[in-house]
């Protein structure tokens, strides 16, 4: 009997010593991938010219003639985080100030199609940081909007400061969607009036789930709860906490929700739950018919440009 339970003791701690590795390991593959930041900086600048072709000689020719510029702060957990911003066309007229945020393992140059949409077509001025982790800025992982939320709220006021609008758009795809959802519970100055959100994940527990059956489908999805501890312990937050949904649920101000129902990166099924979570205040829902995961803009460019116009239109004449 003894023995048995020796046997019994030493599978509980084999079972847990890999529970545990496991954990690690989902934490780190996907919080801190090996290449980022300013060394994956070429190969987001073709992604760029890819979703819209010219987009980086736009952005050298403005930097060149001092109208695009860059700019620092001491962000969350006082790592140094980057932006760009640039006026809007015709200043004198500007319509207001979008702030522009980028997905996982991008950074300010791959969303220039919407900077350029904003800047030359809806005439907003626009600031576009780079995340923690991600760009020029620094970051010891990937926070999967929860605390980049943070860094977003003080470029908000980095961004009145610069063009003293009292109307701004928080603009986000993917990751960034999910940051602008998580930024919107949030108490936020009365400028902050509308969000727009394209293809962002419910949760990052939900998001993670999907990874692991599309990518680990033979690891059992309790190796999430290893690696959310090992999150917490080591950045000081959790997967379950990282809820769109969760914070949806305390925004108040007008939000148009975008999704291709051809995603299957971040599930279709996401817009929904995102779209239902959102209990206060104005919505639209737009169906990008056909999209797969970011591609939005891509598949219908014209009409991206016209449902984003029609809605903050919309929420100025509220």
């Amino acid at each position: 009997m003894k023995r048995f339970f020796k046997l019994g003791v030493v599978l509980f701690a084999v079972l847990m010593l890999s529970g545990c590795a496991a954990g690690k390991f989902m934490s780190n593959y996907a919080l801190t991938p090996s290449v980022h930041g300013v060394a994956d900086i070429e190969r987001t600048r073709h992604k760029a010219d890819s979703l819209l072709p010219g987009s980086t000689h736009w952005y050298d020719s403005l930097k060149a003639a001092d109208i695009l510029k860059d700019t620092v702060i001491t962000g969350f957990r006082d790592f140094k985080v980057h932006a760009c911003y640039v006026p809007a066309k015709d200043p004198s007229k500007a319509e207001g100030t979008a702030i522009v945020v980028h997905g996982y393992g991008d950074n300010h140059f791959v969303f220039l199609y919407l900077v350029r949409m904003y800047r030359d077509d809806l005439n907003y001025n626009v600031l576009f940081p780079d995340l923690q982790y991600h760009g020029y800025s620094e970051g010891d992982h990937i926070q999967m909007g929860w605390y980049d939320r943070y860094d977003i709220e003080e470029w908000i006021q980095v961004a009145h400061n610069i063009f003293k609008d009292d109307f701004m758009v928080l603009h986000g795809v993917s990751m960034g969607a999910a940051t602008v959802m998580m930024t919107s519970g949030d108490p936020l100055p009365e400028y902050v009036k509308a969000f727009v959100e394209d293809c962002g994940y419910a949760s990052v527990v939900m998001q993670f789930n999907e990874n692991r059956k599309q990518t680990f489908a033979f690891v059992p999805p309790s190796v999430l709860q290893s690696a959310s501890v090992v999150t917490k312990h080591r950045y000081g937050w959790g997967f379950w906490e990282a809820s769109s949904v969760k914070q949806l649920a305390k925004c108040d101000r007008p939000m148009l929700f975008i999704h291709g129902d051809a995603d299957d990166f971040v599930p279709f099924s996401h817009l929904q739950k995102n779209y239902d979570a959102k209990v206060n205040g104005y919505k639209e829902m737009w169906v990008a018919k056909g999209a797969v995961h970011a591609n939005a803009f891509a598949k219908y460019p014209e009409e991206y440009k016209a449902r984003v116009s029609a809605f903050l239109e919309k929420v100025k004449g509220m």
